[in-house]
């Protein structure tokens, strides 16, 4: 080999070295490399301490009680869960009523389904991208443009999460197996009498 091709093949090796070692240090936080596996597992971890399941997860009744369908895990309201109207509150200081799954909530703004937050095209989250979950996060409305988020979703809590928590939450819901639920749209007030 000549000393141009040697010279050459060793600034190719050193260039080669550098853009590695420059992107290594780009995934570096807080003295570890940022990995997708990393991110999924953060998600994971927030998910769980946040309690996304609380409300995403049905309920079922078993001989221990209410539990989470975990075959149907943050799939939202069971789009096979048909509801009767909701019942009208009475006066006093009760703001809100309940579907026994935990999936459905009834109130001041009307009757509100939790979503799928699974990774199914068509029903769930599939589709998005991690802007248009952030977008729906920090502005509170569908894909950042649509209707408003319902309660119960404490978005405006979820909203002081930083950008990498919530990449994080996205790129493990984007990881969990995909269910196939289409969740009914929010319905209207109830008329009180």
């Amino acid at each position: 080999m000549t000393t141009s091709k040697l010279s050459a093949n060793l600034k190719w090796i050193a260039l080669v070295s550098i853009f590695g070692l420059v992107a290594l240090m780009a995934g570096a936080v807080e003295g570890r490399v940022v990995t997708h596996a990393n991110t999924v597992a953060r998600g994971k971890y927030l998910v769980e301490a946040i309690g996304c399941a609380d409300c995403h997860t049905p309920l079922v009744m078993t001989e221990r009680g209410p539990e989470r369908d975990m075959k149907r895990s943050l799939s939202g309201h069971p789009s096979d869960m048909i509801l009767p109207p909701a019942p009208v509150l009475p006066p006093g200081p009760w703001m809100f009523t309940a579907s026994g799954t935990m999936t459905a909530w009834s109130g001041p703004w009307g009757t509100s389904f939790t979503a799928n937050l699974t990774p199914d095209r068509e029903t769930g989250l599939g589709a998005w991208t991690a802007d248009q979950f952030l977008a729906t996060i920090r502005t509170q409305r569908h894909m950042g443009i649509g209707r408003p988020l319902l309660p119960p979703m404490p978005a405006e809590i979820y909203a002081s999460m930083t950008d990498e928590d919530l990449r994080s939450i996205f790129a493990y819901l984007q990881s969990i197996p995909a269910v196939v639920n289409k969740v009914p749209e929010p319905l209207p007030p109830v008329e009180t009498r």
